[in-house]
């Protein structure tokens, strides 16, 4: 609780500490602030380097061979200061007791004639020393779902109306149509009241009666998958080492719906346990993960597999890619506006002030815009865990917002379409206007100018929530009756999209770094930003947001995409160096040197699994300890998960059932 008075919230948010925020928000917050922390622990040592150092160098106007090699040194230091404050996030990350035990197995490719009978029988012959608890098969459930949340709904907007009845005696009456509560008085045909008791009578036993029926019907349509639920987590880990040759693949073996999809298993020359229903199962052709938590998963998703989820996919994105080929930027969509002489009353003013913010303001409201493209493009991808969607998004639009915000406005190109052209023609590309307009002039102060607006209008924006707002106005005003809007005012809250607050995080902070070199005021301000941007999430989440349950990879992800902002701070001082010295030049030559090492072994960590040496993270565990363990006890981890029902859920995940009906 928080004392209530004139901004004691702000009081309140810079003194929560993490075990409150675990409580509240789940680990999944905790991770994500203390991500920000390190950032903003980065960003702080950066700003004394830059200003104390950088800065009066850039200053001097004297850049020669030793000031580039002091501008080398520190873009290296940069780099090292990075991956070691990174390193000590994911220790602690490593370090956290994870919320439920990994006792449950994803099976996928399982005949769609299995019963779990047979699937026990296997497992109790083929590892007789593995105890199964539970077996449950995946069945099509999409619409059963959505039947069942509206027959849900309809039943408390009857309660609803039988209290108002029972305490007022007064029978309600009820305009069924969107914004009819706004038209009350209308006497048109058509847009009479109804008694609100029997039409939401009639709804429910329409509703029942098309559950029923889709029962019958569709009461059998598995999908050919299972969630086996071990006795303890070692056993759970040894059937899955038998199944995923872990000296043949690399991976983390979580759920992952357009990993689970693609057929064909990483052979190693041997074959899983077999059993007298192995050849019945098809043992061989199963693909085994471990399962995320029962509300990581979008039930009605999984049955959208296969040749189906990929075409999915890739429609949309071939979409997507087309809109913004020719719509990358801000800037393209400005210069249209100016064609219609739009923003042209805004020079006729002579201030300097507004004519240099206005141009930072638009380009900050539309990369707010442009970017919500992307993100719904992601939710229609139907995904199979939310860890999956959220990993989708992130990608996306970090590397949306990288070319939208850093890397064509820096190139003075528009959209991706020009960037080719001058990529690709030869001519373009090797002449020496092209190459000087890499660093602008005034290009340093329109990235310094972004970061402020980011600071203090994308902070208070993000603290106001004005899109939240207008989605609620909305679904208020198209509500249909007073217990309609009641349930959308108990249901305003969303969960929280961990991917799209990482992918815009993590583009300022890689404007900060990829500046903080040849423009080092821009750090100071990136410290800032990234202050306001830390309170303002942690209100946020404490607050606004319904706690999320992810896998790690999504924070893991992120820690990965961080480290291509120092990356893009080198290749930034290449250009530099070669401006000023030449390709010869001994610092151009040590700076690509550093600048290819540092993508070859980035590529090579994250993409192919190499240099893993290089992680104090990854373990080997040998098959005789896993065999040692599956013996044993669980190690005091309690399968604290249900797979088919909602029994058990985690203590701080809010549902939708427990908003309860109020008198209020």
């Amino acid at each position: 609780s928080f004392s209530q008075g004139f901004c004691s919230w702000l009081t309140f948010i810079i003194r929560m500490d993490e075990p409150m925020v675990k409580e509240k928000c789940g680990m999944d917050a905790v991770h994500y602030l203390s991500f920000q922390r390190h950032l903003i622990i980065l960003l702080l040592l950066m700003c004394v380097l830059s200003v104390s150092v950088i800065l009066p160098v850039n200053l001097s106007g004297n850049l020669l061979d030793k000031l580039l090699w002091l501008h080398t040194v520190f873009a290296v230091l940069y780099l090292i200061l990075t991956v070691a404050l990174l390193r000590h996030h994911t220790s602690s990350m490593k370090c956290t007791r994870r919320e439920t035990a990994r006792s449950t197995l994803f099976v996928c490719f399982i005949p769609l004639t299995a019963k779990e009978e047979s699937l026990r029988i296997h497992f109790t012959e083929a590892y007789p020393r593995c105890t199964v608890t539970d077996i449950r098969l995946c069945y099509d459930v999409r619409k059963l779902i959505y039947l069942t949340t509206e027959r849900k709904r309809a039943e408390k907007n009857l309660r609803y109306y039988s209290k108002v009845l029972e305490r007022y005696g007064r029978q309600e009456v009820i305009h069924p149509r969107p914004c009819g509560h706004l038209c009350c008085c209308c006497t048109c045909r058509g847009c009479e009241g109804v008694d609100a008791m029997e039409y939401y009578s009639s709804q429910v036993a329409c509703l029942d009666k098309n559950l029923n029926s889709h029962i019958e019907e569709n009461a059998q349509r598995p999908l050919g998958m299972a969630f086996v639920t071990l006795q303890t987590e070692s056993m759970a880990a040894h059937i899955l080492k038998d199944f995923n040759a872990l000296e043949c693949r690399t991976g983390t073996g979580e759920m992952n719906g357009e990993r689970m999809v693609r057929g064909g298993r990483y052979c190693c020359g041997g074959e899983p346990q077999s059993s007298s229903t192995s050849e019945h199962l098809k043992v061989k052709k199963w693909r085994v993960s471990y399962a995320s938590h029962p509300n990581n998963i979008y039930w009605e998703n999984l049955s959208v597999k296969g040749l189906c989820w990929w075409s999915r996919c890739l429609l949309i994105n071939i979409l997507l890619f087309i809109l913004l080929f020719f719509l990358t930027t801000p800037s393209i969509i400005i210069s249209t506006m100016d064609k219609f002489n739009v923003t042209k009353p805004i020079y006729y003013l002579n201030s300097a002030v507004i004519s240099q913010f206005f141009p930072t303001l638009l380009l900050w409201s539309f990369s707010a815009l442009l970017p919500t493209i992307v993100y719904y493009s992601t939710l229609l991808e139907a995904h199979w865990t939310k860890s999956s969607e959220n990993m989708s998004m992130m990608y996306k639009l970090y590397i949306f917002l990288l070319f939208m915000v850093l890397i064509l406005p820096s190139l003075g190109l528009t959209s991706l379409d020009v960037f080719f052209r001058w990529l690709f023609d030869e001519f373009s590309f090797l002449s020496e206007c092209s190459i000087l307009c890499v660093f602008l002039p005034d290009q340093g102060a329109f990235f310094v100018n972004y970061v402020i607006a980011a600071a203090f209008v994308g902070s208070g924006m993000e603290l106001l929530r004005l899109p939240g707002l207008l989605l609620y106005a909305v679904r208020m005003a198209f509500a249909r009756s007073a217990a309609e809007r009641k349930y959308v005012k108990q249901n305003q809250a969303y969960e929280v999209e961990y991917g799209a607050m990482y992918g815009w995080t993590l583009c300022v902070f890689t404007v900060i770094v990829a500046y903080s070199i040849t423009c080092p005021v821009i750090v100071p301000f990136g410290f800032l930003y990234m202050m306001l941007k830390h309170l303002v999430d942690k209100h946020n989440l404490f607050f606004a947001y319904l706690p999320a349950c992810l896998d790690q990879q999504v924070h893991m992800g992120a820690v990965n995409q961080a480290l291509a902002a120092p990356i893009i701070c080198l290749f930034w001082l290449y250009f530099f160096s070669v401006l000023r010295a030449g390709f010869m030049a001994v610092t151009s030559l040590f700076t690509l040197v550093v600048l290819c090492a540092a993508i070859f072994i980035g590529i090579g960590y994250t993409c192919f699994g190499h240099f893993k040496y290089l992680s104090p993270h990854t373990y080997a565990v040998s098959s005789q300890f896993l065999l040692l363990l599956a013996t044993g006890s669980s190690g005091g981890f309690s399968p604290h998960r249900s797979y088919g029902t909602t029994d058990i859920i985690p203590t701080f995940i809010s549902t939708e059932e427990e908003l309860q009906d109020s008198d209020n």
